[in-house]
């Protein structure tokens, strides 16, 4: 067994006190959605052997999608049937016709029923063509189809950060059955990149009701990434309550809650086990503990007490370790050595106890930013310091940015190609003809739909015309601008490709062809719309393909959080302090991206702008420090390092 999955097997074992739905943990989403298909294929294995039906309750969303993929590999590599398979969908926006991009048929034909073996006449998805008058009816019928068929043997759902369960928004009563409802604002705001923009998402949608979803035989609620833990602890551990759906779910017999690591991260047997159980005081586990002693006590972490440790918990460390004296000075200086002002090593100095190493000096570095933003929103001051200290500063931008970009931007640009020909006497028809084509593309453009292919460019050359905007104000050579493009990133809608041989080649030529002996990426999975995650798979990938290459013995990578979130301060190996006029500096390199600014295309869910969501989360951690009792900065940007497969 492998140590990461020996850690995850520790963490299931333990105490579940709190717990009011068992939660089930998997390293990663990947393991987590097989275990799930598994369970599914073995059901409808057995029904076929008896020759009885399995009915399925679905879901969609990109959480579901990877249980799919399973499912369509188990039908095709080992002769699953789903010829017995009868499936009633959750839900559907209101209204919808079936072909549309967002649509839920459209989904689940490509993500599942269009490679399988099932009969048409099985499937089941929320009409949302129904005419209104008809609505109520149709709904009826639709519970009276679950109820032919048998009943629901497994469903599955995924939550919403309002902790709906399909379309059940808050003030949803645990009788419901289904119906039509009118959406969150929440709701509507998560799902607005989908529709290319809020006003265009629809205010209803037909949904099972929770008295619909709570009959079926089994319950598996799926959750995926750092966003979801906030509700993931309020479903699993709060009390059952109107506004918070998926809470009903703990009055069901056979419900469970299946996680990724991220997911779990709020549950307490994740967070703080000391409460629950004796732990195995690792150098990590102790210095989590602390910091979470002194947040919880509003204490700094040299005047932490013995009473203080045992009162919360943790006298078992105390008598491992202590006494308090010594925890709290190991743990302090662990936090202070954390802090540099020399991003890419200090040359000439002991760094024994450095996050970074003096040598070589300066240093080849490459910055990987998914977004032609990422890089100086989620490091800009780092970015700025290293350039400073003379190292080699390389910005590689790994996606085109262009679906970002409102369509009136694009009629601005335009416009000035044309005017500049008409001005300087170019008698370029070619401009003209490009305006012109433009300009009766977006008159005519439905909601939602992709963008033709001078669209798309003219995107993205506005998008890379402001990177190289803030690449050059912050110093790096225009040289060392690498527009990678990935492929999987050219869709023209929010839902990408899966990653490719060609995205993982991009990185990997530029990896050798740089030989960096630092590299940053984001490590932002947060990300509501889910490129960062691809881009970082990407990056992973190609390390490991250079695994045996010379420079990758002395390159260090960096992992940095960007306009979601922030790393956990116990969670932190490299802290840059900024100075208010660095923090300064940063933000006019943000606002460089003038498309982004005062409002980007897809916001997610926080409304604040770019700029004030990092400064906001540069200033919290510097906070944090200062509560700690460590040095006392104006903003603080934050990493933790990757370690390759050669470490």
């Amino acid at each position: 067994m492998s140590e990461f999955n020996s850690h995850i097997e520790e963490i299931n074992n333990r105490p579940s006190y709190y717990e009011n739905i068992t939660a089930e943990i998997f390293d990663d989403s990947d393991n987590a959605s097989k275990s799930v298909a598994d369970e599914i294929a073995n059901l409808i294995r057995k029904r076929n052997r008896l020759n009885k039906p399995t009915v399925l309750g679905l879901a969609t969303g990109s959480t579901p999608v990877k249980v799919y993929d399973e499912l369509v590999r188990f039908h095709k590599e080992d002769g699953l049937s789903f010829k017995n398979v009868i499936t009633f969908n959750l839900d559907e926006y209101y209204p919808m016709e079936p072909d549309s991009l967002q649509s839920y048929v459209r989904f689940m034909n490509e993500h599942l029923f269009d490679h399988l073996d099932i009969p048409g006449e099985n499937v089941h998805i929320p009409d949302g063509t129904i005419p209104i008058d008809q609505i109520n009816a149709y709904c009826r019928e639709y519970e009276n189809k679950i109820r032919e068929a048998g009943g629901i043997d497994i469903q599955l759902l995924g939550i919403g950060r309002t902790g709906h369960i399909g379309f059940n928004e808050p003030g949803s009563r645990p009788d419901s059955r289904t119906r039509l409802v009118t959406l969150d604002v929440i709701t509507r705001k998560d799902a607005a990149s989908d529709f290319f923009g809020e006003e265009f998402v629809p205010r209803r949608a037909i949904t099972m009701g929770v008295g619909t979803i709570l009959d079926a035989e089994k319950v598996i609620l799926m959750a995926w990434g750092e966003g979801k833990a906030p509700i993931i602890k309020d479903a699993v551990e709060g009390e059952i309550r109107e506004s918070i759906p998926a809470t009903y779910l703990q009055r069901h017999d056979n419900a469970k809650v299946v996680l990724d690591e991220a997911s779990s991260t709020e549950l307490t047997k994740v967070n703080t086990p000391w409460v629950l159980t004796t732990c195995k005081w690792d150098e990590y586990l102790t210095r989590k503990a602390v910091v979470w002693l002194c947040l919880k006590l509003d204490k700094p972490v040299l005047k932490l007490t013995d009473e203080d440790y045992n009162e919360n918990g943790m006298g078992d460390l105390l008598t491992e370790s202590g006494p308090a004296y010594n925890i709290n000075l190991k743990v302090f200086n662990q936090l202070q050595h954390t802090i540099t002002g020399w991003p890419g090593g200090k040359p000439d100095a002991d760094d024994t106890n450095r996050p970074e190493r003096a040598t070589p000096f300066p240093k080849k570095v490459i910055i990987f930013s998914p977004h032609p933003d990422d890089d100086v929103i989620s490091m800009g001051g780092t970015l700025i310091r290293l350039v400073e200290h003379n190292h080699e500063v390389h910005v590689a931008y790994q996606t085109s940015g262009n679906i970002a970009v409102f369509d009136d931007d694009v009629i601005r640009f335009a416009d000035f190609v044309s005017d500049y020909a008409e001005h300087f006497d170019l008698s370029d028809s070619d401009a003209s003809q490009l305006l012109k084509n433009v300009q009766e593309f977006l008159e005519n453009k439905q909601p939602g739909q992709i963008d033709s292919h001078e669209v798309k460019t003219i995107k993205g050359l506005i998008r890379r015309g402001e990177a190289k905007s803030a690449g050059r104000y912050c110093g790096v050579p225009v040289e060392n601008l690498h527009f990678l493009d990935m492929p999987f990133y050219e869709t023209g809608r929010v839902k990408k490709k899966p990653i490719s041989e060609e995205d993982i080649s991009i990185i990997t030529e530029l990896l050798n062809k740089v030989k960096p002996n630092q590299v940053y990426a984001a490590g932002d999975l947060s990300d509501p719309h889910g490129t960062h995650r691809v881009c970082l798979k990407a990056i992973i990938e190609a390390l490991d393909r250079c695994k045996d290459e010379e420079w990758i013995k002395d390159c260090y990578v960096w992992l940095y959080r960007g306009a979601w979130q922030e790393w956990d301060v116990n969670d932190i190996e490299m802290a840059v302090p900024l100075s208010p006029l660095e923090l300064a500096r940063k933000r006019r390199a943000i606002f460089k991206h003038q498309s982004q600014k005062d409002r980007p295309l897809f916001p997610g869910p926080d409304t604040r702008e770019f700029w004030q969501r990092s400064d906001d989360r540069n200033r919290g951690t510097a906070k944090l420090y200062d509560k700690l009792g460590l040095a006392e900065y104006e903003a603080i940007e934050a990493f933790v390092r990757y370690h390759t497969t050669r470490e």
